[in-house]
């Protein structure tokens, strides 16, 4: 994982073309780029800067409760989403919204996580192994602001990871997860990681072994004041990856629980602060 991100570092310093964005902030961006981690060499967790495991792991357990108030975030310590959410934790239907209760147009919601796992149970062998946030009558109106956006009932912020497909092939759970905006310094260590921990709990669930996380992403960006910190993280030389087990097998998707992960061997260079673009 280290190396292939590193790898990606090193493209956007070198190629990156300078563009205007969203947050006033200015990036260095490339387009298309596709890096991939095999599961059987460890867990992507970064090792040329300590990430925050406790985020990642309560983060993706709070998308697969369906909650999109951060209340249980922070009873958590943890504080990734607080910037977007109005004054009561709201964020509107971003992706846990998306992914438990999308809504159909007969109004009915439907839960993907729960049809996607009994979709590889049944007929592993489907292309149809979906996971979509991408719901574009819920995407905000890019003229307010986020907790404006969340009070009236739209998505604080758009989905970054917009889709996942995964596949089964001699017994084994491969996802891609495709990424339309990729914050390469903050963001992708923390979504690369989740989609690990996604994929390594899918296959759990269905009596599968993980296979290979790929992930493809469109504008891949360093905001202009991630530079320096980017630079710093191309100096060290990256660690073995550490290794995640589980304590127990949950009776369903929705049943995991912070204490249910096992993460061994890791040992990271310190972190590296950087501002969050906004």
């Amino acid at each position: 994982m280290d190396q292939a991100y590193l790898s990606l570092l090193r493209d956007i310093l070198d190629n990156g073309a300078r563009k205007s964005d969203r947050t006033g902030t200015g990036t260095l961006s490339v387009f298309g780029r596709m890096f991939r981690h095999d599961l059987r060499g460890g867990f992507p967790l970064l090792t040329t800067k300590r990430l925050h495991v406790k985020s990642i792991l309560y983060e993706l357990l709070w998308f697969l409760s369906g909650d999109t108030n951060i209340r249980f975030l922070k009873d958590h310590g943890v504080s990734i989403w607080d910037e977007w959410a109005t004054p009561e934790g709201e964020l509107g239907p971003v992706y846990g919204a998306q992914w438990r209760a999308w809504k159909s147009p007969s109004g009915r919601n439907i839960d993907q996580v729960a049809a996607l796992i009994e979709r590889i149970r049944s007929n592993p062998n489907s292309r149809r192994h979906i996971l979509n946030a991408w719901n574009v009558a819920d995407l905000p109106d890019e003229s307010k602001s986020p907790q404006i956006n969340a009070a009236a009932g739209k998505m604080a912020l758009a989905p970054c990871h917009v889709m996942y497909q995964f596949y089964v092939l001699d017994g084994r759970l491969s996802c891609m997860m495709t990424q339309r905006s990729c914050d390469v310094f903050l963001g992708l260590p923390y979504n690369a990681a989740s989609t690990a921990l996604l994929t390594v709990m899918v296959a759990q669930q269905c009596d599968l072994e993980p296979a290979e996380v790929i992930y493809s992403l469109g504008d891949a960006h360093l905001y202009s004041n991630h530079l320096e910190q980017a630079r710093l993280q191309l100096s060290r030389e990256p660690r073995a990856a550490p290794r995640l087990a589980f304590k127990r097998k949950p009776p369903s998707m929705f049943d995991y629980q912070y204490d249910d992960f096992e993460l061994t061997g890791y040992d990271p260079h310190p972190g590296i602060a950087a501002p969050i673009a906004k």
